[in-house]
């Protein structure tokens, strides 16, 4: 495993940890860092989250932790060592709303077709 994907982790645990335990912003929903994608050289960071609810908690909770951010990177700074703490931007990660809306997709394919016309499906393969 390379560096910076040890780096990664290291840093979605960390900066997971400080969202939930350390901020107390009203704005913050349901929120959880999904993945952390670096840059080789370590300097920047894209953190990835996913929100619980609609649009307006996204947008409050992007919010949120913009200005948290200033605060999430010291305390990153203190608790991983790293020659410079990397530059954090959040990024929405909405893979899970479209994995949810695919399966209803599906479900209304299937239950249109009706149970025989699947088993013929099944059957086939």
């Amino acid at each position: 495993m390379a560096r910076y994907e040890k780096v990664a982790g290291t840093l979605k645990k960390e900066i997971s940890t400080i969202i939930h335990d350390e901020l107390k912003d009203p704005r913050l929903g349901f929120i959880t860092v999904t993945r952390v994608e670096l840059t080789k050289d370590l300097r920047y960071a894209k953190v990835f989250f996913s929100v619980l609810g609609k649009e307006e908690e996204y947008q409050r909770t992007k919010e949120a932790l913009d200005s948290a951010l200033g605060f999430i990177r010291h305390l990153v700074g203190q608790r991983v060592k790293l020659q410079f703490v990397p530059e954090i931007v959040f990024k929405e990660d909405r893979s899970s709303e479209y994995s949810i809306r695919i399966e209803e997709i599906l479900r209304e394919i299937k239950k249109d077709n009706g149970p025989e016309k699947s088993d013929r499906l099944h059957k086939k393969k």
